[in-house]
């Protein structure tokens, strides 16, 4: 017996043990030939389309929960605290929006209308029917008034914290501000740190995290948490700190690393748009960040067209646009 003959029988045993697992008979003729082909076609279409209704609840989800989320502040969109600022969210086809707490002067805690029941239920129900997110609120009263030097400052935390979870929402932003810089004034550090510390443990008792913004290097903020050794505080990061003091916006996101970030005020000072921005390469930001494994939101906060600087559907359409054709497309 020749050896091409071997591999021939050897092929037939082998679609004749094919065709039975399959439940078909070996065709015999061209009737049957046809018969075969067409049970296979429909064999073949009935997986495939067992495959796909298996997949779509995956395309879905990665569609609803994209790894980078585009996020506008009511502040910035002179709506503080309005639900106008959640329309217009929508309308410019952002993903979720940042609340204001509020203003706060001099009193002991903020101008909060969020702790009323019909307040922030409302609040929820515009989010909820404009497909937008209240993804963080934001203490930017803290901007202009000291949280280091304050004597009453733990009433605005507790405020800040009772309104996320009645809201459901994950992060706060506190903003150590003008008052507390600590590369200006080193001397508050203690301050700082020891009221960081308060803040991070009723952060973590209420389960969320509170991102701060400081002038320092990335380095030194890496040196400061590990002072407030806290989970709940993180560095809420802002391109446009490290820009202005002339250093590496890449280096600097590598050395603070995904958790140490929690989120990131994604924009520069207002001059252009991000796209006309020679400052800022987004899409190698957007490969550092892939490589760090950060996921979560990109905020815009200013990149403001000088031009047209109170313009907010012409600044924020444009820059919500460019940042989800950079991360989402």
């Amino acid at each position: 017996m020749t050896l091409k003959f071997r591999r021939s029988r050897n092929l037939i045993v082998e679609r004749k043990r094919d065709f039975i697992m399959l439940g078909v008979a070996q065709p015999h003729n061209q009737c049957d030939t046809h018969t075969y082909k067409l049970k296979n076609m429909i064999r073949r279409g009935f997986v495939f389309c067992i495959i796909i209704t298996m997949l779509l609840p995956i395309f879905s989800l990665a569609q609803n929960n994209p790894r980078y989320k585009i996020g506008l502040i009511d502040l910035m969109l002179l709506k503080r605290q309005k639900l106008g600022a959640i329309t217009l969210t929508g309308q410019l086809k952002a993903d979720g929006v940042e609340v204001d707490m509020g203003g706060l002067g001099t009193r002991p805690t903020f101008d909060n209308q969020l702790l009323t029941d019909s307040v922030h239920n409302l609040f929820l129900k515009t989010a909820k029917e404009n497909n937008v997110e209240i993804f963080s609120l934001a203490m930017t009263g803290y901007y202009a008034q000291s949280f280091c030097g304050r004597e009453e400052y733990k009433r605005s935390i507790e405020d800040c914290i009772k309104t996320m979870q009645l809201m459901n929402v994950k992060t706060a932003f506190l903003p150590l501000g003008v008052q507390c810089d600590l590369k200006k004034n080193p001397s508050v550090r203690d301050s700082v740190v020891a009221r960081l510390k308060v803040a991070g443990k009723m952060a973590e008792a209420a389960n969320v995290v509170i991102g701060i913004e400081t002038a320092l290097s990335a380095t030194e903020e890496v040196k400061l948490l590990k002072e407030i050794n806290s989970p709940a505080i993180k560095i809420y990061f802002n391109f446009s700190n490290p820009l202005k003091e002339g250093r590496d916006l890449i280096s600097e996101l590598k050395i603070l690393g995904k958790d140490r970030i929690c989120m990131i005020h994604a924009t520069n000072k207002d001059s252009v748009w991000l796209e006309n921005d020679p400052q800022i390469d987004m899409y190698k930001v957007k490969k550092t960040l892939d490589e760090m494994g950060y996921t979560g939101w990109l905020v815009i906060e200013r990149s403001r067209d000088a031009k047209k600087p109170s313009d907010t559907k012409y600044n924020y359409g444009a820059n919500t646009a460019y940042l989800k054709k950079v991360f989402q497309e």
